[in-house]
């Protein structure tokens, strides 16, 4: 089986005093991206890991496997994150844990170019121009409360999919009105969009949750 490093899109706003508009919102996108546990998303306070087997014989979905880690520039709050998960990406708003008005100069913690890790032009806005753009960060992920005891997306009992309250998150929705300038963002290099021929959503709103660790075999 092939191995893939995913695309990841980022974007993020920031306020001194107010958390739910301190964060960092982050899109993992896979084609056919299967449910937990095939779906694994360990998050950290300095950084998160995401592996995935996609692969159907009966739809002639190709085999892959997925994987990509990373290290954020500065430390997040987990307990105060969340996780949104689809057949076509993993959507998570990350809330940052320090509160200051500046944005942070790139997502990773080293000052490195990765072709992968792009930013999201469909929700970035300028740091001077953030609080003049009324949106829902959440993303209709059910608020940025607590995280329940999942245990981490690696370790996540299947049953537990759905709960959060968020119901049917329409993502194309919610990425219109998250829309706004595109200056001065970070360059994390340019690269083609994968295309992606998914069937229907299957909606599925988590929270994140600290690593796991040990992984359910």
């Amino acid at each position: 089986m092939s191995t893939v490093v995913p695309e990841i899109l980022w974007a993020q706003r920031s306020s001194a005093d107010d958390a739910d508009k301190n964060v960092v919102m982050l899109t993992i996108n896979v084609p056919n991206l299967p449910a937990p546990p095939a779906t694994k998303f360990d998050l950290t306070s300095t950084g998160f890991s995401f592996n995935a087997s996609v692969g159907d014989e009966s739809k002639n979905i190709a085999s892959k496997s997925y994987s990509f880690s990373l290290d954020f520039f500065d430390e997040i709050d987990v307990e105060s994150s969340k996780t949104h998960l689809n057949s076509k990406c993993l959507y998570a708003v990350l809330r940052k844990k320090t509160a200051k008005q500046e944005y942070w100069p790139r997502l990773t913690k080293d000052k490195v170019r990765l072709h992968n890790v792009k930013t999201d032009f469909d929700k970035w806005v300028d740091e001077d121009e953030q609080d003049d753009v009324e949106e829902d960060l959440s993303g209709g992920l059910g608020g940025m409360g607590g995280m329940g005891g999942m245990g981490g997306m690696g370790g996540m009992d299947p049953a537990m999919m759905g709960m959060g309250g968020a119901g049917g998150l329409d993502l194309q929705s919610m990425m219109a009105q998250m829309g706004g300038g595109m200056g001065g963002m970070p360059d994390f290099g340019a690269g083609e969009d994968e295309d992606d021929d998914d069937d229907e959503d299957n909606v599925e709103d988590t929270p994140a949750a600290p690593a796991a660790t040990e992984e359910a075999k």
